[in-house]
C-alpha cells in the first residue's frame, strides 16, 4: 500500500464517524494516527473490548502502509497507552489516569497516596544561577539574584509521571539541593530550614508538546503532550519560597483543581 493521497479518512467508531489524516501538514502521519487512536480509546469507540483490531484492518482504515501504523502503535506502547503481546495482538493498557490534586497544600507524595503503591522523586541536576526575569518576579527577587534550580523527576509505581524545574532563593536556602538529595522531599527540605508549612499561591496550567529533555526522562515519543503547571508556593507569612514549572504526562495524569485548603 502506498501513501499517495493528500488526505485520508478513517472510521474508528464503527458508526460512520470519520476523522481526517492529512499529509504534508507538518505533523507526521504516524503521530496523527497515534493521536486519533488515543482519542478513540478515550471516547470508547476503539478497543472497548480491550484489544485493537488487526494491523491490516487499521492500516486500511487509515489509508497508510503497515510500517506507518506500526510506528503509531509503537509510540502509544512507549507512552503506556497500549500493550503489545507477541502472537496475541495489541491491547489497551487498562491503567487509569492518576488524578493529581492542586489545592492550597499541593504535595506530590500525599496527593497520589491513595492511588499508587510507590512514589519517589529523583534529583536529576541542580545549579546556582542568576534568576531569569520570570523567576525573579515569581520569587520577589531582584533581577539576576542568585537562585537554586532543581531538576527533578517524579515516579508513581515505577512510571515517570512528571518532570519539574524548581527555583529557590539561594541566599535564604543555602545547601537546599544537598538536603533535597538526602530526603527526596521538598517538604522535608523546607522543614530543615524551619518552614513547617507552606501554601500554593497560584497555579497556571497549559499544554504543549514535550521537549527533548521531557521525551527522554518521561519516556515519551516525539509529539507527546505534557500538561505544564507553573506554580508559586509561599510560606505562612506569604513570602514566595518556590517557583516551579512541572510537566505532567497528559496520558498518565489529570490535574484536579480544588478550592479547599
Amino acid at each position: 500500500m502506498h501513501d499517495k493521497s493528500q488526505t485520508g479518512t478513517v472510521d474508528l467508531s464503527g458508526q460512520g464517524r470519520e476523522q481526517a489524516v492529512t499529509r504534508k501538514s507538518g505533523v507526521a502521519l504516524w503521530r496523527q494516527i497515534a493521536d486519533q487512536i488515543r482519542q478513540a480509546i478515550s471516547a470508547g469507540t476503539l478497543g472497548a473490548d480491550g484489544k485493537l483490531p488487526p494491523e491490516m484492518i487499521l492500516s486500511e482504515r487509515f489509508g497508510v502502509n503497515r510500517h506507518t501504523l506500526r510506528s503509531a502503535i509503537a509510540a502509544l506502547v512507549q507512552e503506556g497507552v497500549l500493550r503489545a503481546e507477541q502472537g496475541r495482538g495489541t491491547f489497551v493498557e487498562s491503567r487509569q489516569k492518576l488524578s493529581y490534586p492542586i489545592s492550597a497544600r499541593t504535595r506530590f507524595s500525599t496527593g497520589l497516596r491513595e492511588q499508587t503503591r510507590e512514589r519517589r522523586s529523583i534529583l536529576l541536576a541542580d545549579a546556582i544561577e542568576p534568576a531569569l526575569s520570570r523567576v525573579a518576579e515569581a520569587l520577589g527577587l531582584a533581577p539576576d539574584a542568585p537562585v537554586l534550580r532543581l531538576e527533578t523527576l517524579s515516579e508513581a509505581d515505577g512510571r515517570p509521571v512528571s518532570r519539574a524545574s524548581s527555583w529557590f532563593d539561594a541566599e535564604r536556602f543555602p545547601g537546599f539541593a544537598r538536603v533535597y538529595a538526602e530526603t527526596a522531599s521538598i517538604t522535608l527540605a523546607f522543614q530543615h530550614f524551619g518552614i513547617e508549612d507552606y501554601f500554593r499561591k497560584s497555579t497556571l496550567v497549559s499544554a504543549r508538546h514535550a521537549d527533548a529533555a521531557d521525551l527522554a526522562d518521561l519516556k515519551l515519543s516525539a509529539g507527546a503532550i505534557v500538561l505544564v503547571a507553573r506554580a508559586i508556593n509561599v510560606d505562612t507569612a506569604g513570602v514566595p519560597i518556590q517557583y516551579a514549572e512541572t510537566r505532567f504526562v497528559a496520558d498518565r495524569v489529570e490535574l484536579s483543581v480544588s478550592t479547599e485548603a
